[in-house]
């Protein structure tokens, strides 16, 4: 069997520009000449001068060196992939405008010219056994692409189903959970937390009591501080989602395995930006992403203060989600353009900066802010 060919980018073949690894490039191929560096007739430093670089011009050159045929034939066994000529759309001159609407990328020419994943067949076994390092995937999976209907993820239609969540999904899903948590917040600081069943033992039992006007007054004065502080905590939980979690480009390990769950968690969508099916959190996902913060809410504090964070944190969590959706896709007042503007140009101007989705305040703290 052939080896398999891997696409680079000329940062990767930089690093490697020493005795233990030593990669040089020629008319688009990659070569990895370390093992021939003391078999080389001028000596390994005439090679390693040029470690990390082209040699083409070198090769030609007579009076530097000169080269037989034999010696081009014997670079071809030392090949280990090439280098991607893929185009850069994302640029430091975009600017966001009230009616900016993407050309559709032509899937054809697209993937003839960048070679990185064909639009037109399921993305998800594409990425699985990519052969693209992980420099050529960050740089093209920052590059924005734009169809008129989602791209397929997977194959199987039972798989597909649940990577595509229309906008008003999450609040029908998360509000009734939010509004549930905050009665229970309000019945447990009413009656106390440890006179309320638990909710695998009986659910309903916050509700017939609120039904039942067991529900003080005082109750709300306690919950209401805790339900906006809880509104805080998404604040922050939002920007650190966004900026340490989704965008981990830097600790990225170089596997196919850690670049598919990159692309599958965020990377899908700056390469996607405006697909209408994909700008919201599939339930699976947040829940897989909620469960740890809803435990480390319970162990801080006590129940029913945890129950009506929660609460708070969930409902800025659907405004979060629903914002996101109308920075792709809606007409806006005011404040909010000028954040779709702010949001747009973290796709298509710097993907390093601007990570605020409902407002800036923590791109101003952490000195993230992107001047639109």
């Amino acid at each position: 069997m052939s080896k398999r060919i891997r696409i680079f980018t000329e940062e990767d073949v930089s690093k490697h520009a020493s005795s233990s690894s030593c990669w040089v490039t020629r008319n688009g191929k990659v070569y990895d000449v370390t093992q021939f560096l003391p078999d080389h007739p001028g000596g390994e430093d005439y090679i390693l001068n040029y470690g990390g670089k082209d040699i083409g011009a070198i090769m030609k050159d007579a009076s530097e060196h000169d080269h037989s045929d034999s010696a081009y034939d014997m670079l071809e066994e030392f090949v280990i992939g090439r280098l991607g000529q893929g185009e850069t759309l994302v640029s430091d001159d975009w600017e966001a405008t009230d009616d900016f609407e993407p050309e559709e990328t032509d899937t054809s020419a697209d993937y003839e010219k960048n070679n990185f994943l064909d639009l037109r067949r399921p993305l998800f076994m594409q990425m699985w056994e990519a052969n693209f390092s992980k420099s050529y995937y960050l740089q093209q999976v920052h590059q924005p692409r734009h169809l008129v209907e989602s791209p397929r993820l997977f194959g199987p239609w039972y798989l597909e189903i649940f990577t595509r969540t229309a906008w008003f999904v999450v609040p029908t899903i998360w509000l009734p959970i939010a509004g549930y948590l905050f009665v229970r917040s309000l019945v447990q600081f009413s009656i106390g937390s440890y006179a309320l069943s638990l909710f695998t033992t009986d659910p309903a039992a916050p509700l017939r009591a609120a039904l039942a006007g067991r529900i003080v007054p005082m109750a709300f004065a306690k919950a209401v501080p805790c339900f906006l502080f809880g509104n805080f905590v998404w604040t922050i939980l939002e920007y650190i989602f966004h900026r340490f979690l989704f965008h981990i480009d830097g600790l990225l390990p170089d596997h196919p395995v850690a670049l598919t769950l990159h692309f599958l968690m965020h990377g899908i969508h700056h390469y996607l930006p405006m697909d209408r099916l994909r700008l919201v959190m599939p339930p699976l996902m947040f829940s897989f992403l909620s469960f740890p913060m809803t435990k480390l809410a319970h162990l801080l504090f006590p129940p029913a203060m945890a129950n009506s964070i929660i609460s708070g944190a969930f409902v800025f969590y659907v405004l979060y989600d629903c914002m996101h959706y109308a920075l792709h896709h809606t007409r806006l007042p005011a404040y909010v353009r000028e954040m779709k503007k702010y949001h747009l140009a973290h796709h298509y101007k710097n993907f390093d900066l601007g990570f605020g989705v409902t407002s800036k305040i923590w791109d101003y703290v952490f000195n993230t802010v992107l001047v639109v």
